[in-house]
């Protein structure tokens, strides 16, 4: 049977649920799997915990899910590009765990293999530890962080065959791998999908074991949260030319 449905739509058709735990990739906006954020969003499911390193921008990315008051808590490492994020925590509609950035990452890959809990120094005597059991190991203390996994992931590939094993692109690799392995359900939109053949294994980056659904993503122009460019050198004509 194959892997491959036909959209986004059909791949989370029935998956998500009202209070349902969602952990999506992506790194600001690069990386992000626009069709299957879009497809969450057209599902209508409230009550969300979102776990992302970010939520977007305001109208792109993750941010859609909070125009559409979909989101109840999001677990995350920064949300400083998100006005209307920071209104609805503020206004306390959206319940936020800040999550150091390695910390997160550690916890979505450790849900991932299976691993409950462990032990960091990352955090400890700030808030980020408070009401989290410590432990001294070689009389340093560390703070137990537990695993996360979620009842969906969503990702986003470059490449992918119909096995479900990915390759990603560049910077869009970021936290997608590791929050492949930590979904009960992974479904994965890659830009290409290989129809006959399997990818080289040596450039198989998240095997197919973890992807259980797989779509082909719209082709579209890719956004960038903060584009910065440099102004133009001043030409000058040298004298006598």
């Amino acid at each position: 049977m194959t892997k491959h449905w036909s959209s986004a739509a059909e791949a989370l058709h029935e998956v998500v649920r009202d209070g349902a735990t969602i952990a999506v990739g992506g790194f600001g906006l690069s990386g992000n799997p626009t069709d299957l954020i879009e497809a969450l969003r057209d599902t209508g499911a409230t009550d969300l915990t979102i776990v992302s390193n970010n939520m977007g921008v305001d109208g792109k990315g993750l941010g859609i899910l909070l125009e559409n008051r979909q989101v109840r808590k999001v677990v995350a490492s920064y949300v400083g590009e998100n006005k209307l994020f920071a209104k609805q925590f503020l206004d306390g509609e959206l319940e936020v765990e800040f999550t150091p950035q390695g910390t997160l990452a550690e916890r979505l890959r450790a849900g991932g293999a299976g691993i409950a809990g462990f032990y960091t120094k990352t955090g400890v005597g700030t808030p980020v530890a408070e009401g989290k059991p410590t432990e001294v190991f070689d009389g340093e203390t560390y703070v137990l962080e537990r695993g996360i996994v979620a009842d969906v992931a969503l990702v986003h590939a470059f490449r992918a065959d119909r096995e479900g094993n990915l390759v990603f692109r560049h910077t869009a690799r970021n936290f997608n791998p590791i929050v492949a392995t930590a979904g009960r359900l992974t479904i994965a939109e890659a830009e290409e999908v290989v129809e006959d053949g399997y990818l080289d294994p040596n450039t198989v980056v998240t095997p197919g074991i973890f992807v259980q659904r797989l779509v082909t993503a719209t082709p579209r122009v890719k956004d960038i949260e903060q584009r910065t460019v440099r102004p133009a050198a001043a030409t000058t004509t040298p004298a006598g030319a």
